[in-house]
C-alpha cells in the first residue's frame, strides 16, 4: 500500500569512488534539505570500491544519524553497478540520485519532487550552465544530441546524475554495465512519462573529474546496445532486415548496371572493381537478412518467456 504524501519516504542513492573530501559537507547540505522540508528520508551511499579513506567518513556519519545507509563495494564496479544495488535497497516511494562531488545541488530536491508530482515518473535534471573543462562539456552536449535524435526523447542532459524516480521505475527498470546514461530512455521505452527540470550546476570543488574519453566512447557503444535491447530486441528481423535489404539492392544494382554494359557495350567485367563490389555488397545483404530471419526465429522461440510493465490492473 502506498504511503500517504505527508508520510511519502524518500531515499536519497549516492553511489560514490574516492570522494573523501566532499562527503561531510554533502551530508551537511542534504540534512538542510530534508530538516527544512520535513522529509521522511534515507541517504544510501554507495561506496563503489572507495581506497581514500571514504567508507571511513560515512561511518561516522551514520554513528551520528541511522538515517545514512552505507553500502561498501569490494572493489570497483562502477556507476551502473552502485545505482543497481541503490535501488534494490532503496525502501522509499520516490527515489532521488546525485553524485558524491558536491557538483549536484541537494537544494534542487525540492523541485525535482514538485516536477515529480506534475504526474511524470521520471524527471532528470538539466545542468543548462555547467562549470566543466570543455573537454567535458563539448563531447557531452553532442552526446545529448545524439541520444536525443536518436531516441526521440526531448531532453537535454541524459547523463545527469541529479534525478528523481518513482519506485516502480526503478524496480522495473535493469541497470547493468555502463547503461546509467541511458535511464530515461529505458524508462521511456517501458511507458514511463520522462519530465526534465533545470538544476544548479558547481564547479568541483574536490578531487578531479573521472570523466575521460574512453567513456565518451564507451557511451556511443552502450547507445547501440539500448537501441537494440529496446527497439528491436523483440523484431531483430527489422534491423537486420533493413540493413540487408539496402546493401543487397546496392549491389544488385551495380551489378545490374554493369552486366547491362556488358550486354549493350561488350565491356568485359573480369577487370572491373565494381562488378566485384556488387557481388559482395548482394552476398552481404542476404546474409544480413537471414541473421534477421534466424532472430526472428529464436524470439519466437522465446515469447512466452517475455515480461510486460503493468501500470495498473482491476480484476474484481
Amino acid at each position: 500500500m502506498a504511503r500517504t504524501k505527508e508520510k511519502q519516504l524518500i531515499s536519497i542513492v549516492i553511489p560514490l569512488y574516492n570522494e573523501v573530501e566532499s562527503l561531510n559537507e554533502l551530508y551537511q547540505q542534504i540534512n538542510e534539505v530534508v530538516k527544512a522540508n520535513k522529509y521522511n528520508y534515507e541517504i544510501i551511499f554507495v561506496d563503489d570500491g572507495s581506497d581514500d579513506g571514504s567508507l571511513d567518513v560515512l561511518k561516522k556519519l551514520r554513528q551520528k544519524d541511522k538515517n545514512v545507509k552505507i553500502i561498501s563495494f569490494r572493489r570497483n564496479y562502477g556507476k551502473s553497478a552502485a545505482l543497481a544495488v541503490g535501488f534494490e535497497h532503496a525502501k522509499g516511494d520516490v527515489v532521488i540520485t546525485m553524485d558524491a562531488d558536491l557538483q549536484d545541488d541537494p537544494h534542487e530536491i525540492p523541485n525535482l519532487l514538485k516536477k515529480l508530482n506534475e504526474g511524470y515518473d521520471l524527471v532528470s535534471g538539466w545542468k543548462k550552465k555547467r562549470y566543466d573543462p570543455i573537454t567535458k562539456t563539448i563531447p557531452s552536449k553532442i552526446f545529448n544530441f545524439t541520444v536525443s535524435t536518436l531516441t526521440g526523447i526531448k531532453i537535454h542532459d541524459f547523463n545527469c546524475g541529479l534525478k528523481a524516480y518513482r519506485k516502480s521505475v526503478t524496480q522495473d527498470i535493469k541497470v547493468y554495465g555502463e547503461l546509467h546514461r541511458y535511464l530515461p530512455v529505458l524508462a521511456h521505452w517501458a511507458g514511463y512519462k520522462i519530465g526534465e527540470v533545470i538544476v544548479q550546476h558547481h564547479p568541483r570543488k574536490y578531487g578531479k573529474t573521472k570523466f575521460g574519453i574512453s567513456r565518451f566512447l564507451k557511451g556511443f557503444l552502450d547507445l547501440l546496445t539500448v537501441l537494440f535491447t529496446t527497439r528491436y530486441f523483440k523484431r531483430p528481423l527489422h534491423l537486420f532486415g533493413t540493413v540487408g535489404l539496402l546493401v543487397f539492392l546496392l549491389g544488385f544494382g551495380i551489378t545490374l548496371y554493369l552486366s547491362l554494359l556488358k550486354i549493350i557495350e561488350g565491356i568485359a567485367l573480369s577487370n572491373r572493381p565494381l562488378f566485384i563490389l556488387g557481388i559482395m555488397l548482394t552476398i552481404v545483404g542476404v546474409q544480413f537478412i537471414s541473421i534477421g530471419l534466424l532472430g526472428e526465429m529464436i524470439t519466437r522461440a522465446y515469447q512466452h518467456l517475455e515480461t510486460y510493465s503493468i501500470k495498473e490492473i482491476h480484476l474484481d
